[in-house]
């Protein structure tokens, strides 16, 4: 069996989005001939928690794990803040004095991310580690992009077969120009994007338009391998869902920024509720994930908060479960231009899930693609409020043509690339 280096921040018992993609891959590599060897930190920060994962890595999968210096822990006592406290504070809407110094400080002396100091030191081990323990091929996969440095030094020194795998662009990252970056900042992250971009044997992007921006950069192959979903996950029976269901359950599952937040949704249903007393005792809006506190308010002001249900962060195969005895699916996507590239993991299991997908954002950009290709729901802008109503009484089709979004035969197309 060829062994196939994996280099991750992200890996189980941490939680959330950025984990599942290579965990699953993991899963599948076996099949394929491939044994997955995991580089990942010892001490990672944990903005969540998922025991679940642990069962999907395989028995072969050979884990390695050295610490890490974690800078986020000198930023939260700057700030003040508790971790985990905001979805995504680089892009938060309002910053106090001392977060605009901690992103300056984060934008501008940990070029390209916090991460930095983890590369040198893993690159040494790992050079130790591989000429006692060789491997067929070296992956790594990012954010944050700092990860793809310590493959970057790999391949210099060892001459081993690089793939760069993003799961987000870099210097075209929705939020790269909140980070506060002087032009001497911004010219070196965009050099360290053309060193890994030039000097990787394949690139990997999980977006259409992204892989499109990245090969407009390089000579290096780019290649499209979105995110997906995992059969097994929606084998199991569905317990609880009854044939005559009188509840509405709009569920939205994951990240819920504040930069994404669907006022004219929350009005819309707040009409509906003072127009119509039955629709108010049927509508559930479930959240499960990390949510922003200006989410949870903004449907309270609207007095909808009889209506709101707060799941937090839920083990994976229990969110699986909330997406599919959902009647429809959230998908409000970032009122920020760049994110028309974006196809967030969700929409995958969203697919899977076969429930009508409610998608609020760019009406061409990737996201909106991929429902209409599948049927399976529609996006809206953010300013259309009756339509997003006229969505929630109409009948929808059936989700089709999602097989290509399986993690077997996206991992199929995994093993295509590697020598």
């Amino acid at each position: 069996m060829k062994r196939l280096l994996i280099i991750t921040y992200y890996w189980p018992p941490t939680g959330g989005s950025g984990v599942q993609r290579w965990v699953k891959f993991c899963k599948y590599l076996p099949q394929y001939g491939w044994q997955p060897v995991v580089y990942t930190p010892e001490n990672p920060e944990q903005l969540a928690r998922d025991e679940s994962l642990l069962s999907d890595i395989p028995a072969c999968a050979e884990i390695i794990k050295t610490p890490i210096l974690e800078p986020y822990a000198v930023y939260r006592k700057l700030t003040g803040g508790k971790q985990g406290e905001e979805v995504n504070p680089v892009n938060a809407q309002k910053k106090n004095w001392k977060q605009r110094l901690s992103l300056w400080i984060r934008g501008n002396c940990f070029v390209p991310d916090p991460r930095i100091g983890w590369v040198r030191p893993s690159v040494r081990f790992l050079k130790r580690y591989l000429r006692e323990h060789p491997v067929d091929a070296v992956v790594t996969t990012g954010p944050p992009h700092s990860v793809h440095l310590i493959g970057l030094g790999l391949k210099k020194a060892l001459g081993l077969h690089w793939i760069a795998d993003f799961r987000d662009p870099w210097t075209e990252m929705f939020y790269y120009k909140h980070l506060g970056l002087t032009p001497a900042s911004d010219r070196r992250q965009h050099r360290l994007e053309q060193r890994v971009l030039d000097g990787a044997d394949t690139v990997i992007s999980v977006s259409p338009p992204v892989a499109a921006d990245f090969q407009a950069k390089t000579k290096t192959p780019v290649v499209l391998i979105t995110n997906g979903f995992d059969e097994d996950d929606f084998q199991v029976p569905l317990n609880g869902r009854s044939p005559v269901c009188t509840s509405l359950k709009l569920v939205h599952t994951g990240l819920f920024a504040a930069d994404g937040n669907p006022l004219n949704l929350w009005d819309a249903l707040a009409e509906r509720c003072s127009a119509d007393p039955a629709f108010r005792e049927r509508l559930q809006i479930r959240l499960a994930g990390k949510v922003d506190r200006a989410i949870t308010d903004a449907i309270r002001a609207r007095g909808l908060g009889g209506n709101l249900v707060e799941l937090g962060y839920l083990p994976h195969d229990e969110t699986v479960r909330e997406q599919r005895a959902a009647d429809i699916l959230l998908l409000p996507l970032r009122q920020e231009p760049e994110y028309a590239k974006v196809l967030p993991g969700k929409i995958f299991e969203y697919l899977a899930a076969r429930r009508p997908v409610l998608g609020i954002g760019q009406e061409d950009g990737a996201a909106a693609q991929v429902l209409r290709d599948a049927g399976a729901g529609e996006m809206f802008d953010w300013d259309k409020k009756q339509a997003l109503l006229d969505f929630l009484d109409a009948d929808h089709p059936r989700t089709a043509g999602i097989e290509k979004y399986t993690r077997r035969a996206l991992t199929a197309q995994l093993t295509q690339i590697l020598p």
